[in-house]
């Protein structure tokens, strides 16, 4: 796909009001409370997040997602709005809202709770589809895929490519049937190990990859500080992370899609794709929250 080196790409998917806790000694349990060194509040959700890096990478991100009207909603708007990611086809509904989701921090293990507002599919998505210019659609979770089963199929007929990152959804892995029936036709499948393990019931990334091989063209398995693996037909390809120091991991996993398929759909090369999917997820964990550092509102 020589032609969409600098082409738009979609990042569809639910919009979060991320509170990250960060410092705790302990997780709470019921009946006790516990405090936080500090806090952190950002616009969240793997839609944003890796439209935000593929902004700061200098792509043409845009997304695609539904914001209320309640206050949080209106307090990550501004962030995306001075993110770089294009947010002309974000609708804005009073039912669309609010979508929290605290997270609590302790060492490198993370805790969540979140809430989903309304239903997943912008009022602008065929729009987008026919106007942005983009030629690839980025699915930030496979709820919304499930619960849009004609967005594959929607996105070739306008001549994009799709990828998907299932993000961690208890009742959709682990429970839910026909994932890999419903996921017919993603041409870049980007889980992490404990997705992937849990998807196949292998364990290791050897395993993990030979089962998603047969279900998908091209499998990135995210492997955390110890790199990334990819398997495409009968080739396997390797990199290794380095060691930085870690503040908080939410996010990261996005963060490496964003710098993934900045690469390799610009260069269709599989070992540039998960050195710069690296870069993008170990410059993530280095700071607080999913999305790069924000940048300043342009003036009036």
């Amino acid at each position: 796909m020589t032609g969409t080196a600098g082409a738009p790409i979609l990042c569809l998917g639910r919009t979060y009001c991320d509170i990250i806790f960060t410092g705790l000694r302990d997780l709470p349990s019921l009946g006790r409370e516990r405090f936080a060194d500090d806090v952190a509040i950002a616009a969240g959700g793997g839609a944003y997040i890796t439209a935000a890096h593929l902004a700061a990478l200098g792509r043409p991100a845009i997304l695609l997602t539904r914001l209320g009207t309640d206050l949080l909603s209106r307090g990550i708007h501004e962030e995306i709005q001075a993110s770089g990611v294009d947010h002309a086809y974000v609708e804005h509904s009073e039912d669309a809202g609010p979508q929290p989701t605290v997270a609590l921090v302790k060492d490198r293990e993370r805790a969540f709770v979140s809430r989903r507002a309304g239903f997943s599919r912008p009022s602008t998505l065929e729009r987008a589809f026919a106007s942005s210019g983009a030629k690839h659609l980025h699915i930030a979770e496979y709820a919304t895929l499930k619960d849009n089963p004609d967005l594959v199929a929607l996105a070739h007929a306008h001549g994009l490519t799709v990828s998907l990152d299932p993000s961690w959804d208890d009742e959709l892995i682990r429970t839910g049937s026909g994932f890999f029936e419903a996921c017919r036709g993603i041409d870049v499948f980007l889980p992490n190990l404990e997705e992937g393990e849990a998807l196949t019931g292998e364990r290791g990334h050897a395993p993990v990859l030979e089962a998603l091989q047969e279900a998908f063209p091209l499998t990135v398995l995210k492997l955390g500080a110890a790199g990334a693996r990819a398997a495409l037909g009968s080739a396997r390809h390797a990199a290794a992370a380095p060691a930085v120091p870690v503040l908080d991991t939410t996010g990261a996993g996005d963060a490496f899609n964003a710098g993934f398929l900045h690469a390799w759909l610009q260069t269709r090369d599989i070992g540039q794709g998960l050195a710069s999917g690296i870069r993008s997820g170990s410059l993530s964990v280095q700071s607080v929250g999913g999305a790069p550092p924000r940048r300043s509102a342009p003036a009036a």
